[in-house]
């Protein structure tokens, strides 16, 4: 015979101060937990948003970043002519692109950033369908001119439209801004490929990725075999939704640990709460549980009872945790990319199956907390306590 629920609820209402607390413990250490995995899903979502089922992205054979690759511009030409290759009436589909770190000004502090300045080709916004002219107008070939995105706009001093910059040793003309929605390239700043190498003094005709745009999500396996067997390319070619997603692990497993070890500090202490708040219900209720065992309910029921009870004031605390970050959700920061050594800007990202872990962590930490003292309760001698009464 099971003790009903209702028994449970109201022993909670009567005894709302000592499990307020046990409620704001748990609630503390479940929402620094949905925060920090919050973090990790905003920065990966962030860097895989930046790819494009259908595009593919060439470096160097064994090159792990753009930052380490090189391409040629007669491997450049090869690659234009691959199958598997987006044509439209202007050519193929092919970006060919440099990239470097500048250091600009943070609109919030003043202090320099490194930032990923991209020296794309005239046709990198019909390679990337995800990016799109928000404001002025796209570079000229061959001038030094710059589009940037809107999270750089906001992040950085001095790069609104209409403005001039000096980085590289070159002034340079703000003439866009694009919204790449909500990926990296919103961080980035753009320019014409060969200017920037140029400024640089980088190289003439030497890119270090290439991104081409294909027929189709399917067409990578055939574009991939035409340049991995072409004996004049010593190239890889990856999807650009992978090689971002790979692009994105280091940090966001660095930031899971993390996460998981506050939340373990903090899930310690809210589990003392829990077991401080059970034992002292334990106590309390001495009399009503003898008095239950006497009129037949067994020793588990009055375990289950209890950890039933641990379990309801745990999830509590987890609502209570996941409605306090849930403000949090869209909400811009920033940090260093370890791949590129750059300044990203990215948006915590709270989902409903982050919640769902949220709440899951309550209740274990509620069943922890509560089944010693359950156990407690049940062996508690009968006779002795109706003595009492």
């Amino acid at each position: 015979m099971a003790i009903p629920i209702t028994y449970n609820v109201r022993s909670v209402l009567q005894r709302w101060t000592s499990v307020i607390v046990a409620v704001l413990g748990i609630a503390g250490t479940v929402g620094v937990f949905v925060a920090m995995l919050a973090m990790a899903n905003g920065f990966r979502a962030t860097l895989v948003a930046s790819g494009s089922p259908r595009n593919a992205i060439v470096r160097r054979a064994g090159a792990d970043s753009e930052m380490v690759s090189a391409v040629s511009l007669d491997q450049l030409r090869v690659i234009e002519s691959a199958a598997g290759v987006a044509r439209d009436g202007r050519g193929p589909l092919v970006s060919g692109e440099v990239v470097v770190i500048a250091a600009f000004p943070l609109a919030s502090t003043g202090t320099d950033a490194n930032v990923q300045v991209r020296g794309v080709s005239p046709r990198a916004l019909e390679v990337r369908d995800n990016v799109r002219i928000a404001g002025g107008r796209f570079f000229q070939p061959g001038l030094a001119e710059l589009v940037v995105g809107r999270n750089a706009v906001r992040t950085y001093a001095g790069l609104g439209l209409g403005s001039t910059v000096r980085f590289g040793g070159g002034n340079w003309a703000v003439v866009g801004v694009f919204d790449a929605g909500g990926s990296a390239f919103d961080s980035e700043v753009w320019c014409d490929a060969n200017v920037l190498s140029e400024v640089y003094k980088r190289p003439t005709n030497v890119f270090q990725s290439v991104t081409a745009r294909l027929d189709s999500s399917s067409a990578l396996g055939q574009f991939k075999d035409a340049l991995t067997s072409d004996p004049r390319l010593s190239v890889q070619v990856e999807r650009e939704t992978e090689y971002y997603e790979r692009q994105s692990r280091t940090l966001t497993m660095l930031i899971k640990v993390l996460g998981f070890l506050v939340a373990a500090v903090m899930g310690i202490g809210a589990v003392f709460g829990a077991l401080n708040t059970m034992y002292s219900a334990v106590s309390e209720r001495s009399r009503e549980i003898a008095t239950m065992r006497a009129l037949g309910f067994g020793g588990g029921a009055v375990v289950l009872s209890f950890v039933i009870e641990s379990l309801f004031i745990a999830f509590v605390g987890g609502v209570v945790g996941c409605l306090a970050v849930l403000p949090m959700n869209g909400f811009t920061t920033g940090t260093m990319n370890w791949q590129t050594f750059s300044h990203l800007a990215f948006a915590f990202k709270i989902t409903p199956a982050l919640i769902g872990q949220g709440i899951v962590f309550a209740l274990l930490m509620g069943l922890i907390g509560g089944v010693p003292p359950a156990i407690r309760a049940a062996r508690r001698p009968v006779a002795v306590a109706l003595r009492e009464l």
